[in-house]
């Protein structure tokens, strides 16, 4: 799977535009996060869609985030993740 290109970063322009609005994260390049220097969230794209990887308590856990109701539900995992 590889890392999200630019028409996959675009069509997640409004969640990566809450990613960004976040203090605690720092966008290294588009669509890659990191948090206190360590990488933190990035973003692939494959056939079966779009997904972020994000890291959770030291583990990277992958979720699908092609849908609004995916979108959300990953923003609410990230919030609690802070």
């Amino acid at each position: 799977m590889k890392h999200a290109g630019p028409v996959a970063l675009d069509a997640l322009a409004v969640l990566i535009g809450s990613v960004r609005a976040r203090r605690d994260l720092k966008e290294s390049r588009p669509g890659v996060f990191y948090r206190k220097g360590k990488a933190f969230l990035h973003f692939h794209e494959d056939a079966s869609g779009l997904f972020a990887d994000l890291r959770v308590r030291d583990e990277w856990e992958r979720f699908r985030v092609t849908e609004a109701n995916e979108q959300a539900a990953f923003l609410t995992v990230l919030e609690r993740s802070a």
